[in-house]
């Protein structure tokens, strides 16, 4: 059992990134399912350098996309969290609420729960006012998952870190205002 939980909702606990993540979330990362709606599949070194920039970016700001894991169990499910975006839209800058799943773990609900409990975090405790999401087009699982936890459609842009990738370019991005 881990004690490092920041917070928990009902199945999940929600922490920062340890080192010894990096073996079950770069075996994710590689998943060709799972990183359908991203560019590419990412290495071990790429799955590192992505840990060492959510560290940072707790270490900053006092969240990021937090290292998510079954309570009951200790088992690593992904990320479900939320992290400042700064990328060139009409939105942003914007704290963006976001989650990567492992394959074993969809379809039980835990993102929606997840993100529900991220949600409330950023309004209670990080005080903020707005949360927006964003994903590709294709990805009707993440919207479906936008949809649930209420948030609204605001529209679509093209993503200016995905110019490079034609078929992703394309997002829709999400907003929920503090009640």
């Amino acid at each position: 059992m881990n004690n490092n939980y920041l917070f928990t909702s009902e199945r999940l606990g929600f922490r920062n990134w340890q080192d010894d993540d990096l073996e079950e979330f770069a075996s994710m990362n590689a998943d060709p399912e799972v990183m359908e709606h991203f560019p590419k599949v990412l290495t071990k070194q790429e799955t590192f350098d992505f840990i060492k920039r959510l560290q940072k970016h707790f270490e900053e700001r006092g969240y990021n996309y937090f290292a998510t894991e079954i309570v009951e169990t200790g088992e690593f499910i992904g990320f479900i969290g939320l992290a400042y975006q700064d990328y060139e839209t009409a939105f942003t800058p914007a704290v963006d609420i976001g989650w990567r799943l492992k394959r074993s773990s969809w379809g039980k609900g835990y993102a929606t729960e997840g993100a529900k409990r991220c949600l409330e975090y950023a309004f209670d405790d990080l005080k903020l006012d707005h949360v927006v999401s964003v994903c590709v087009l294709a990805n009707e699982n993440s919207e479906n998952v936008m949809n649930k936890i209420g948030m609204v459609k605001k529209g679509t842009f093209n993503h200016p870190k995905l110019k490079e990738y034609p078929a992703l370019e394309k997002c829709v991005w999400y907003e929920i205002q503090k009640n």
